[in-house]
């Protein structure tokens, strides 16, 4: 055969092979981290007495946390966990890939949305709230769990307020906590699934211990701060008006209108 055919022959096998070796190799991962997603074991799911309402009537019980997910914005409008001081532990484990969560009826978006999108995976349940178990720490990489954060915020004053909030449950022998993003007004899209881009994420810890409530909540811009969090610290009424979730439905009134109107941060430890 003439060389000059041979050259472009030898590369058009090896791109080949090279195609169908990555697809492989991605179906192969997605296969091991889906399944050891699904091994039973003990559950952390949420007291189903602080959960949230949903909006949009999809809500989706996991074994170490529970969301409610929203198919038009393509995330979980909230994600709402026990961290029980028992779950405080410092385990290290291979990072796992992100895979599409299958309870929820239409799937999750497809992590490939966020490639190359200039936004990071952001974790709702962090995996290191999740370090009790290998099944524990995998689930938290269900794409249902994540959503577009600007990667200073996320690795910022984001990250200072999980690790404040890990703080909180050890100093409180554990605190329920509920997360998301405003999925609400102008909001920019990413990938070809469409995921809306909060422009802003709330936190809500709710300390139960004592027989006494109490809560903090916060609501902060999807951007780099070098502020602290408790500047954005808010009222869970307004973290309410904002999103239109109602937080606290099955509480008594008079316990879950006194839990939504504080902003108490003394009671949190703030001088």
């Amino acid at each position: 055969m003439n060389r000059k055919y041979i050259y472009p022959l030898v590369i058009i096998i090896v791109t080949v092979v090279l195609y169908y070796a990555d697809n492989l190799f991605e179906k192969d991962n997605d296969s091991v981290a889906e399944t050891s997603i699904v091994k039973q074991g003990n559950s952390k799911e949420f007291d189903d007495s602080y959960l949230p309402a949903s909006t949009t009537g999809e809500i989706v019980k996991h074994n170490f946390f529970t969301l409610s997910y929203s198919e038009e914005n393509e995330q979980a409008e909230w994600v709402a966990y026990e961290l029980a001081k028992s779950d405080l532990l410092k385990n290290e484990f291979e990072r796992p890939y992100f895979i599409e969560d299958k309870k929820v009826k239409t799937k999750s978006a497809d992590w490939r949305n966020y490639k190359n999108s200039g936004y990071d995976r952001g974790h709702l349940c962090p995996a290191g709230d999740r370090r009790i178990s290998f099944e524990a720490y995998n689930e938290t990489f269900l794409t249902s769990n994540i959503s577009p954060q600007n990667h200073d915020f996320n690795a910022g004053i984001w990250n200072r307020l999980e690790q404040k909030a890990r703080y909180w449950a050890e100093k409180y022998d554990g605190v329920y906590i509920i997360t998301g993003g405003v999925l609400k007004g102008n909001m920019r899209t990413i990938g070809d699934e469409n995921v809306s881009v909060p422009n802003e994420f709330y936190k809500i810890v709710v300390d139960v211990s004592g027989g006494n409530y109490k809560a903090i909540a916060f609501l902060i811009p999807n951007k780099a701060s070098s502020d602290s969090f408790y500047e954005y610290a808010v009222s869970i009424d307004e973290i309410e008006a904002a999103t239109g979730i109602d937080f606290f439905p099955k509480l008594p009134d008079s316990i879950e209108n006194n839990l939504e109107s504080m902003i108490d941060l003394q009671a949190w430890g703030r001088r």
